[in-house]
């Protein structure tokens, strides 16, 4: 019997497969509650894979892993609260086609393109691992440096028309992440004598606070005007006009798995940076730009495709060399090293079946995700018909759970409850809140990889330039920053010329 027959048969026991059921529902759940991410939901089947076999063990965390990172985009798009950092980057124009009555159209575009998105890593994940995992273990902190400034410029792509009070934006993002401990000097920052801000502003109770608690606050100093959302929805056939978007937008399916498996490679970056930087390219190379931001789904159907593709890639390097792509690849390589599978060339070499099992657990879990994203779309949409008295208190309760089960701590409320009074202030006066969370992500790796290259080169910016992959990165978003300039240079020009002032 050959490795891969040997591989079909573990992972086609009943057992295996009642516990890839029974994590996707798990992972649909914690997807879609917002704070609690899919990296939570991994962390929480572990101490129950601890008395498992392998491949019953690693094929849950795939399963619950790739079910959570669909179920976010539920939530964004029925009530403007992503229920995962990776359905941040597209979560206004989902929740504004669900408003213009396109909620069917938005979810199943989710559920198909992260199908779509997932499949397609994993059989990348399957051909191409070794040649990619030694492409990403060349990268040093010079190519680390460059990625992160990038991702950066991704955030005044997003902040549609607004690149000035976009750029003002990132940089207060910025300014959040410095606070805490200097990662060079070991020197705390911004701290005011708080213990608790030593650790840093946290991510999550962030991006809760300053997306679902301003839309609480937006809806309590709004006029009461009865939105009826579920009035206006046409939930039947949600798999209805998905073929027509496939047709439609393939080469940008096709960008966004390369781009998304490609990001999922590289050590650190995973589905939320995948979805930003794929969501950013979409909108430059669109013919129709101006409406990315206004409920246009293009960008829903690039971002939902790569972030579901860079799960799949960031197991990459963690199977073929050990070194975890993202922070549930991290989890995965511990239970990996309890069930005595040392992650690494060793496995190709003595466990082929293993390996053949999880790419096989792969490919079964995203065709899992049509029938239980179905269902979980069909049970969450009721949302809608809650009326907002009843559905505020019970989003702001799920705010502050979520935001304190991240440390056990009621100052990740504190955060919450400041970001989120933050965020209802930025929005009310037009800055875009994406830029500022994305400034936050990024601010701790560009920081600690500029100083750590700066180190390294003693002082000398030209060594950035020095290594290929780090001279392309560096031309690249140079080039970006230059044309951003360029843009706003021109309508300057032209709204002078005009004698009109441009809008900021």
């Amino acid at each position: 019997m050959t490795a891969f027959e040997t591989a079909l048969g573990l992972v086609l026991e009943p057992y295996t497969l009642a516990m890839m059921l029974l994590a996707g529902l798990f992972g649909l759940f914690v997807g879609a509650m917002p704070g609690l991410t899919a990296t939570m939901a991994t962390a929480l089947l572990v101490p129950v894979t601890f008395f498992m076999p392998p491949v019953p063990a690693i094929a849950m965390l795939v399963t619950a892993t790739a079910m959570a990172i669909f179920a976010g985009d539920l939530p964004g798009a029925l009530v403007r609260i992503p229920g995962t950092p990776a359905s941040a980057a597209y979560v206004e124009d989902a929740y504004r086609l669900t408003k213009k009555g396109q909620a069917e159209l938005v979810l199943g575009c989710g559920l198909v393109f992260s199908v779509i998105g997932g499949i397609f890593g994993s059989i990348v994940l399957a051909l191409s691992a070794p040649v990619l995992a030694e492409f990403a273990l060349g990268f040093s902190s010079f190519e680390y440096f460059w990625l992160a400034l990038f991702g950066l410029s991704c955030a005044v792509f997003v902040s549609t028309g607004r690149p000035v009070k976009g750029a003002v934006s990132v940089l207060l993002g910025l300014l959040l992440a410095t606070v805490g401990i200097d990662p060079t000097a070991g020197h705390p920052r911004f701290t005011f004598g708080s213990v608790e801000l030593m650790a840093g502003v946290s991510f999550i109770p962030a991006m809760i606070g300053m997306f679902a608690m301003a839309e609480v606050l937006r809806w309590v100093t709004s006029p009461r005007v009865i939105e009826d959302l579920a009035a206006r929805q046409k939930l039947g056939n949600v798999f209805r006009g998905q073929w027509r978007l496939l047709r439609r937008y393939r080469w940008n399916v096709v960008r966004a798995n390369v781009v998304g498996t490609l990001i999922g490679v590289l050590p650190g970056a995973g589905a939320d940076i995948a979805a930003w930087v794929t969501y950013a390219l979409s909108k430059r190379f669109s013919k129709e730009p101006e409406k990315f931001g206004t409920g246009h789904i293009e960008g829903v159907v690039d971002a939902g495709t790569a972030n579901n593709s860079a799960l799949a890639g960031a197991w990459v390097p963690a199977l073929v060399f050990g070194i975890p792509g993202d922070s549930i690849t991290a989890i995965v390589i511990g239970v990996l090293f309890i069930k005595g599978m040392n992650p690494g060339p060793t496995v190709m070499l003595h466990n082929p079946e293993f390996l053949y099992a999880i790419f096989i657990v792969f490919i079964l879990a995203n065709l899992l995700m049509l029938p239980l994203g179905w269902l979980a779309i069909k049970v969450f949409r009721q949302i809608l018909s809650i009326p907002r008295e009843f559905l505020m208190p019970l989003i702001l309760v799920s705010c502050v759970v979520g935001s304190f089960a991240i440390n056990n701590s009621i100052f990740g409320v504190g955060i919450m409850l400041a970001l989120g009074l933050l965020g209802w202030i930025m929005e009310a006066n037009g800055f875009p809140i994406a830029p500022a969370i994305l400034g936050l992500v990024l601010g701790e790796m560009i920081e600690t990889h500029f100083m750590t290259s700066m180190i390294k080169a003693d002082g000398n910016l030209l060594a950035f330039f020095e290594r290929p992959v780090s001279a392309f990165l560096g031309v690249v978003t140079l080039a970006v920053w230059g044309w951003i300039l360029f843009a706003r240079l021109r309508r300057l020009g032209r709204a002078r010329a005009l004698d009109v002032s441009p809008a900021p």
